[in-house]
């Protein structure tokens, strides 16, 4: 009898697969994988074409800007909330070519819309907003005039509406006006009809004080101020805000002022006077008017702080106001440079000496601009005569310029 084992029988437990039924498995296992993935794939696409980026809907406001990038676009929908995946949004605008047909414009969006309503307005949608802007520091009859050049509302209207008592109540303005409340900001609005009336006007006040209240809620919270309180913190934020244009000196301004309250001394602030002469002053402030006494926001000659605020405070001034700096400076003075800075000093002596200092730069400046047009005209003569046939136009040229 022989040793050998036995050969397996077809009926035992131990099988041999051959290398074609390994391949046909493991392509099998492949293509599985690839089917569910597809399928996972397609089923977010899905769910993210047809799904809002929020269940909070919320409107937003973006202007596009002329030739501006989808890729751009598309990255400020996002951080906006309009969108809850760029690169999902790039793909969907890819696959049905329109990332190059955005529109330029002011559109209004939800963040309660699918990706396919944003990309449809960006496309297809008309611009609902215009844009409305008031810079920082003009007093009420600018920001009229600047209304209605900008064709939101007429000037007379507005003029009238801010001065009106029950429109004043109706916004909590405790004063004769809403000087200082027109908050200074960019608005997008919706297109003014063709036929201006108060209407226009008074809508646009009150979403320039809205925006005052909510911006100054920032600084004092859910309770508002009282009324000497207000008018404090608003007129000598508008102080502030027409004294110094550079960030760093704000706070620093407010606390000179507010040194000079404590100790009882004249303010002898320029743009309070400049504000009570209004639409009559020229460009040039003159000893009279220092002197003039009739003018109650002359703060050379009346006490404390001017009747009211002289003109629209940004919240950077605003928050100057609220939380002046703690220092000794009693005066302050251009340094007459580019900068906009200032010299401050705790003493009138050296105060005096930077006075001298100002009016040196400015004369200084002045004889600059007058020898660098001069040069201009030189150089333009020059280039209009006719040169000697001996010398070089251009050598000529190079030695004026120098």
């Amino acid at each position: 009898m022989s040793d050998l084992p036995e050969s397996p029988t077809p009926s035992g437990d131990t099988t041999v697969q051959t290398p074609s039924k390994k391949r046909r498995r493991w392509l099998l296992w492949l293509a599985l994988v690839i089917i569910a993935g597809a399928a996972a794939a397609g089923a977010e696409a899905y769910r993210f074409v047809h799904s809002p980026a929020s269940d909070a809907e919320k409107n937003i406001v973006l202007e596009i800007n002329p030739g501006e990038s989808f890729d751009t676009v598309a990255r400020r929908l996002h951080n906006a909330g309009a969108v809850s995946s760029v690169f999902k949004f790039k793909i969907l605008a890819r696959l049905r070519g329109e990332t190059g047909n955005i529109q330029a414009g002011v559109f209004e969006f939800s963040t309660g819309w699918t990706p396919i309503e944003v990309l449809h307005q960006m496309v297809y949608g008309k611009p609902t907003l215009e844009r409305l802007t008031i810079r920082e520091g003009l007093p009420w009859w600018e920001v009229a005039r600047a209304v209605e050049r900008q064709g939101f509302a007429r000037a007379e209207d507005f003029t009238a509406v801010i001065h009106d008592p029950q429109f004043l109540a109706d916004m909590g303005i405790p004063f004769a006006n809403a000087e200082g409340f027109l908050y200074p900001d960019t608005y997008f609005l919706k297109k003014p009809p063709e036929e201006l009336t108060r209407k226009e006007a008074r809508q646009i006040a009150a979403r320039m004080v809205d925006t005052f209240w909510q911006r100054g809620s920032r600084l004092w919270g859910d309770k508002r101020p009282g009324k000497d309180e207000l008018f404090h913190l608003v007129t000598l934020a508008s102080l502030v805000e027409k004294e110094t244009g550079v960030p760093a000196e704000r706070a620093r301004v407010a606390g000179v002022y507010a040194n000079r309250l404590r100790a009882g001394m004249l303010l002898q602030c320029d743009p309070t006077i400049i504000y009570g002469l209004g639409e009559k002053y020229d460009g040039r402030l003159r000893r009279r008017h220092l002197e003039d006494s009739a003018n109650t926001y002359n703060t050379y000659k009346h006490p404390g702080l001017p009747p009211g605020p002289i003109c629209s405070p940004g919240l950077a001034a605003l928050q100057a106001a609220h939380e002046p700096e703690a220092h000794k400076f009693y005066y302050f003075v251009a340094t007459g440079k580019p900068d906009g800075t200032h010299y401050f000093n705790t003493n009138l002596n050296a105060h005096n000496r930077d006075v001298k200092k100002y009016l040196a730069e400015l004369k200084r400046r002045k004889a600059e601009a007058r020898r660098r047009e001069k040069e201009k005209h030189d150089i333009v003569e020059a280039g209009n005569s006719t040169a000697p046939s001996d010398s070089s136009p251009a050598v000529e040229m190079k030695e004026l310029a120098e």
